[in-house]
């Protein structure tokens, strides 16, 4: 999937408002600063232009920081025109600063509604950032004006791979489909785990040499280390450290009244969304928070939104001090022969095998770890995927699940449980320690996984 160029908007027009003087001689000043307004504008119209070329001459060179100052001055020069703020964020993405590039083309769509590239680009700036949910809003809310190759993809990278699959499956089939379409599948069908689907979908374009290499690139692909990887991977650019987009250039769309394009996620639910904007981390002592069943809305846990599918998002670095940890007594082990030998020549204490003994099983009870509320099951067993690996403390213990409503929509909650309080608390604590996102609560009829009900008979 590759950034395209922009689509060229000619700039707004800015009107002036003069003061309406009566009289000849205030005739002639008012036409008097009007000319001089107008030269003004024609200036800053000219030198926006100038800087705009600069900017795009820079992104063909891979100049990308030159790119960006030409982009900004365009921008500052011309703020109300649309296709400078999407060069601006073009610039903003080459150079790996995905929230600038968020913002730019934020803005961009904001003045040119409609605007697919921008809103492709847009998501993919969001899901760079770890805010996928957002991502998938701004993907449902441009449908009609992104291709469906790019927007299935896009859609996978944003944490469902199986709508991905039905929606690239679709489009692969038709008379119309090429080999981007068919790629494009063949990835999202890997990033949903169906490795052998995915092969034989590859070797329909590629030589039959390659295609263990292709494979074998889509397996490190889907294992990243932080949220931009596939992104960035993808787009052919290197992650930068991003000071944001600068304040004055920021789109003020209120003074305008106009609206923007990109459509507000909904109000996180049961306290907790995957990729949440805006939260706030917790402070490193702060407690895990606990909620009741008959009391109000929990307290909103920082959102360091979850990870699915081989996709990781949201790496916003909540720092929390870790609980202690209840160990049960292990039995002292013997060292080796050799060891025991070495013990008696010199007269050392035997060594333990093991300084750190394993916990203890938590003990049952009527709490759970909520893990999410995702929009769908598939989406949220992706998630628990992710959340095992990061966690393996989870791992012993099967997922489970509920459908709740929320504003006329329905959500997958995800979570593990069954622990007393204590026991629950201590496991939330160390997987937030481990950069993930949790609250404690009572039991509400949580009930077995969709996808682990299988397992979860087979094991009886």
């Amino acid at each position: 999937m590759k950034t395209r160029s922009a689509i060229t908007f000619g700039p707004l027009t800015v009107g002036l408002s003069l003061l309406m003087l009566g009289g000849t001689v205030a005739a002639t000043a008012v036409s008097t600063i009007a000319a001089a307004s107008a030269r003004a504008q024609s200036r800053a119209e000219k030198e926006a232009r100038t800087e705009a070329a600069a900017a795009q001459q820079a992104l063909r060179a891979g100049r990308f920081a030159e790119a960006i100052g030409h982009a900004e001055r365009a921008v500052g020069d011309q703020p109300d025109a649309a296709e400078y703020r999407m060069i601006l964020g073009q610039s903003y993405l080459k150079a790996g600063r995905f929230a600038s590039a968020r913002d730019a083309f934020a803005d961009t769509l904001t003045l040119a509604q409609g605007n697919g590239k921008a809103a492709l680009n847009l998501a993919l700036a969001q899901i760079a950032t770890g805010d996928w949910a957002g991502a998938r809003t701004t993907l449902d809310a441009n449908a009609a004006t992104i291709p469906v190759s790019d927007r299935g993809l896009a859609i996978a990278l944003a944490g469902d791979p199986a709508t991905a699959v039905e929606m690239l499956g679709a489009a692969a089939r038709g008379p119309e489909a090429d080999a981007k379409v068919r790629q494009n599948y063949a990835l999202s069908l890997a990033l949903a785990g169906r490795w052998r689907e995915a092969q034989a979908v590859v070797a329909m374009d590629v030589a039959p040499a390659d295609v263990s290499r292709r494979i074998l690139d889509w397996s490190t692909f889907s294992r990243p280390s932080s949220a931009s990887d596939q992104v960035a991977t993808l787009l052919g650019v290197t992650p930068a450290v991003d000071p944001g987009l600068p304040v004055a250039l920021a789109l003020n769309g209120a003074a305008r009244g106009g609206t923007t394009a990109l459509a507000k996620a909904e109000q996180p639910i049961d306290s907790y969304m995957p990729g949440q904007v805006g939260a706030e981390p917790a402070a490193p002592s702060a407690p895990v928070a606990v909620a009741e069943v008959a009391a109000a809305p929990t307290q909103q846990v920082a959102a360091v939104g979850p990870t699915i599918a081989g996709v990781v998002f949201a790496e916003r670095k909540e720092v929390v001090q870790a609980l202690p940890v209840a160990y049960a007594k292990a039995p002292t082990k013997r060292g080796s022969v050799a060891e025991r030998i070495a013990v008696a020549s010199s007269g050392a204490a035997p060594r333990a095998a093991s300084a750190f003994p394993e916990p203890r099983a938590p003990m049952r009870g009527g709490f759970v770890v909520q893990l999410g509320a995702y929009d769908t099951a598939g989406v949220a067993h992706d998630a628990w995927t992710r959340v095992t690996r990061r966690y393996a403390g989870f791992a012993s213990h099967t997922p489970q699940g509920m459908t709740v409503s929320r504003g006329g929509k329905q959500f997958y909650r995800l979570s593990v449980g069954g622990f007393a309080r204590a026991d629950a608390v201590s496991m939330c604590q160390q997987y937030r320690s481990r950069g993930g996102a949790c609250f404690v609560r009572a039991g509400a009829g949580d009930q077995v996984a969709m996808w682990a009900k299988g397992r979860e008979l087979a094991s009886r």
